[in-house]
C-alpha cells in the first residue's frame, strides 16, 4: 500500500515545492525591480538636479561621477572601450575578470553576444549585459516548465498505478472468492476419504488412500494461498529445513520414474533454519521452482536439490537441477510476467514467485550462476 501511495505523496510534495518557489522568486524579483527603479529614480533626479544647476561655478563632472555610482549600485554589467578596442572603464565586473585581459576581453565578447554594444564616435562602444532579474527570467522560466512537465509525469503515472491497483484488488477479491468455494468439496472429499479408509483393505488400496489424503492436504494448502492475496504480509517463524523435506517428499514420489528417472532430494544441515515469513507462500514459491526444475530438465533424467541453509541474517533456500540451465540472452527476462519458453504455459510462475520474495518477505529470489544447470536462490531475513 504504501508504494501505491509513494506517487500521490510525491505530487503533492512537488506542487507545493513548486508554488513555495514561484511565491519565493516572484518576491524577489519585485524587491530587484523596486531597487532598480530606486538607482534608476536616483540617477533622474542627479540628472535634473544638474541640469537646473546654471550657476558659473557648477562642476558637471561631479554630476558624471554621481551618475558611475549610480550605475555601480544598479549591478548591470558594463564595459567601456576606446575607439582602439581597448578597455577604458568597467562596472560591476567580477574582479578574477577584470584582472584577467585575456578574459576581459572574453567577457566582452559575451556581453556583445546578448546586447549590441552602444557605439560613441568621440568615445568608443559601451558593451552592457543583463541585470539580476533579466538573467534569472532567461533561466527559471525554463526550470519552471520542467518542473510542471515532472509533475505530469508524475500524475501520469500515479493514474496508471491507480489503474493497476484496482485491477489487482479485483483479482485478490476473485482469488479469496475462490478459496472460500473450494472449501466445500474439500470437507466434501475429506469425509469420503474416511470413510473409504475404513473400508479398504491391500497395501495397493492403502497407499492409494494415503497419497489420496495428501493430495487433500495440498489442495487445502493451495486454497489458503490464495486466502492470503491481498492480506498484509505475516512474519511468522518458519523453519525452511522442514518446508524443503515436506515439499521434497511430495515431488518425490510423483516425478517420472519409468522413461526418465528425475530424482529430488534435499539436502540442509542438522536442525532447523529459521527465517521469518508467511510458510505457505514460501511453500507457493518452492514449488514453482520445483516445477520449473522438472520442465527445464525436458524430457531426460536428472536430479533436483532443494537446499536451505542459513545466513548470517537469514536464510538461503535454492532450487538447482542439472538440465541444460538458462541461455545467457533470456537471464534478464526470465522474472516479466507473460514471458514463457513453454509451449503451454502463462509466464507467470516466476514473476508471482519474486513478487512473493520481495513483497511479501523483503527477500530476494536470484538466478545465481552454476557451472551446469539452473541454480535459484531464495534469500530471506531472519
Amino acid at each position: 500500500m504504501r508504494r501505491r501511495r509513494w506517487p500521490v505523496v510525491a505530487i503533492v510534495i512537488g506542487v507545493l515545492g513548486l508554488l513555495g518557489w514561484y511565491v519565493v522568486y516572484t518576491r524577489q524579483v519585485v524587491k530587484q525591480l523596486r531597487n532598480e527603479a530606486a538607482v534608476q529614480a536616483g540617477m533622474y533626479a542627479r540628472i535634473y538636479e544638474a541640469l537646473q544647476d546654471t550657476s558659473l561655478t557648477a562642476d558637471p563632472t561631479v554630476a558624471l561621477f554621481d551618475l558611475s555610482g549610480q550605475i555601480t549600485k544598479s549591478g548591470l554589467p558594463l564595459v567601456v572601450t576606446d575607439r582602439n578596442g581597448r578597455v577604458a572603464a568597467t562596472a560591476n565586473v567580477p574582479k578574477d575578470i577584470e584582472q584577467d585581459s585575456a578574459r576581459l576581453r572574453a567577457f566582452v565578447r559575451e556581453l556583445d553576444r546578448r546586447n549590441p554594444p552602444i557605439v560613441e564616435p568621440s568615445i568608443g562602444a559601451v558593451h552592457i549585459g543583463d541585470s539580476a532579474v533579466v538573467a534569472g527570467l532567461r533561466t527559471i522560466p525554463l526550470l519552471q516548465a520542467f518542473g510542471i512537465v515532472l509533475l505530469v509525469g508524475f500524475g501520469v503515472y500515479a493514474l496508471v498505478e491507480r489503474g493497476r491497483a484496482e485491477r489487482e484488488k479485483v483479482w485478490a477479491g476473485m482469488a479469496r472468492e475462490a478459496a472460500h468455494q473450494l472449501g466445500t468439496p474439500l470437507s466434501a472429499m475429506a469425509g469420503w476419504l474416511e470413510l473409504l479408509e475404513d473400508s479398504v483393505s491391500g497395501n495397493t488400496a492403502t497407499r492409494a488412500v494415503s497419497a489420496m489424503q495428501q493430495d487433500l492436504q495440498r489442495l487445502e494448502r493451495v486454497s489458503h494461498r490464495f486466502e492470503r492475496i491481498g492480506r498484509p504480509p505475516r512474519r511468522d517463524p518458519v523453519d525452511c529445513s522442514a518446508l524443503v523435506d515436506r515439499l521434497v517428499e511430495y515431488f518425490a514420489l510423483r516425478a517420472p520414474t519409468l522413461a526418465r528417472t528425475v530424482q529430488v532430494r534435499s539436502s540442509h544441515p542438522d536442525g532447523p533454519v529459521t527465517a521469518h515469513g508467511d510458510g505457505v507462500l514460501l511453500e507457493w514459491v518452492l514449488e514453482v521452482l520445483i516445477k520449473n526444475a522438472m520442465d527445464a530438465l525436458g524430457g531426460q533424467s536428472g536430479e533436483i536439490v532443494v537446499s536451505a541453509h542459513a545466513e548470517p541474517e537469514g536464510a538461503r533456500v535454492r532450487v538447482q537441477d542439472n538440465g541444460p540451465g538458462v541461455p545467457k540472452h533470456l537471464r534478464s527476462r526470465i522474472f516479466d510476467a507473460g514471458f514463457t519458453t513453454k509451449d503451454r504455459g502463462w509466464g507467470i510462475g516466476l514473476s508471482l514467485a519474486r513478487r512473493i520474495v520481495e513483497e511479501n518477505h523483503g527477500g530476494q529470489l536470484v538466478l545465481a550462476d552454476t557451472d551446469r544447470g539452473a541454480a535459484f536462490d531464495i534469500i530471506l531475513r531472519g
